[in-house]
């Protein structure tokens, strides 16, 4: 096992110790598999590419799949929850937030802070722990899109933590989970119904009711780019700078391959589940109408080869660490423009190196806790 492996498979089972484990032991048995208490198991990418781009068979609206667990904290309009016609709809009407031009302008402006402090002190000598630049970054940009004050940092951070305490076995959110996760976005939901009432086209409850989603929609799409928006980028850069220290890369050999293929070995996103909507087979596996499908996104995409920047394995695979057909994620663009920005502060130095890291213990989506860097010195 490789350096950037054994990191990798430290991060996996710290934030799943048991299912990660079971979900690696299931592949080994077949591409699909029906585990009993947890569903069908899909570890295969073609197999789970076929589910995800044919959602009258498998749904994200029947019993164990993401709306059953979000919908009592977001509503039941939104991208998350909806699926079908009413799905295709909302999303066209919230593409328009997500061009490129405008995220990546975004993303400048709410990064510039964070990363100059740490750039600062970098060039000085000192080090940095990149998870708070991160994260600290990533808040920004999602206050600024959804119209948040500056102060509300505290709230984002608690919006954060309720991602964070989900548990991938879960078909639902607990009574107790579920009224923290409605206080946390509490006092985001105010500020963000407030923006839509102005018609304030500087945000994005203004722009979405310009775009004619009603006050509802709106505050459950603040609630969903609040608890998607930040901990998919915290778990992502570190581990992508840990990687690219690890295979000997530094800031300056990040190339857009480096950051596909990175993706597609960490998959920040660990399963994606879905409902059969009716009786069929997937992959030789009979499916009833009402089971869990459960796709294992990391074992699907690594089952590609190592990581290898310079191979066609990612090609091939299109991404499906961001998912597929209706159902692709729409903040992809996001994602992409704030990884751009940390990489352009970090490439004057190419030298950079890892002197510690933590990782998180415990969490939905696997990550550091910390992952500590210095600038060292250009060798002679």
């Amino acid at each position: 096992m490789d350096e950037w492996e054994r990191w990798e498979h430290r991060v996996q089972t710290a934030a799943h110790p048991v299912v990660y484990r079971l979900l690696t032991a299931v592949a080994a048995r077949g591409p699909v598999v029906r585990v009993p208490g947890v569903g069908v198991v899909v570890s295969d990418a073609r197999t789970a590419r076929e589910v995800l781009t044919d959602p009258g068979a498998f749904t994200k609206t029947g019993p164990g799949a993401a709306a059953q667990l979000w919908t009592p904290v977001l509503g039941a309009r939104t991208l998350i929850t909806l699926d079908g016609a009413a799905h295709a709809t909302l999303r066209r009407r919230l593409a328009g937030l997500f061009a490129p031009g405008q995220v990546g302008a975004v993303c400048a402006r709410a990064l510039r802070a964070p990363l100059a402090r740490a750039t600062q002190r970098l060039a000085a000598g000192g080090t940095v722990d990149l998870v708070p630049v991160v994260r600290e970054g990533a808040g920004a940009v999602i206050r600024e899109l959804v119209g948040l004050p500056p102060d509300a940092v505290a709230d984002v951070a608690g919006a954060s933590a309720v991602l964070a305490g989900t548990r991938l076995w879960r078909t639902s959110l607990t009574g107790r989970q579920t009224a923290r996760a409605r206080a946390a976005l509490a006092g985001l939901s105010e500020a963000a119904v407030a923006a839509y009432r102005s018609g304030d086209g500087s945000t994005v409850p203004g722009r979405l009711r310009g775009l004619g989603l009603t006050e509802a929609e709106a505050r459950g799409a603040v609630g969903m780019f609040l608890l998607t928006g930040t901990e998919t980028l915290v778990s992502f850069v570190p581990r992508l700078i840990a990687l690219a220290h690890d295979v000997g890369r530094g800031p300056d050999r990040i190339t857009d391959a480096v950051v596909e293929e990175a993706l597609r070995v960490t998959s920040p996103t660990p399963v994606m589940l879905r409902s059969a909507a009716r009786d069929g087979r997937l992959g030789g596996v009979r499916v009833r109408t009402g089971d869990r499908v459960v796709l294992a996104g990391l074992l699907c995409t690594r089952s590609a080869g190592p990581f290898d920047p310079e191979g066609t394995s990612r090609t091939a695979l299109n991404r499906l660490w961001f998912g597929a057909g209706p159902h692709f994620c729409l903040g992809m663009p996001l994602a992409m423009a704030e990884t751009a920005a940390v990489l352009r502060a970090l490439r004057p130095f190419p030298h950079l190196t890892v002197t510690s890291r933590r990782p998180s213990r415990g969490v939905l989506i696997p990550s550091y806790a910390a992952l500590t860097v210095r600038a060292a010195p250009a060798g002679p």
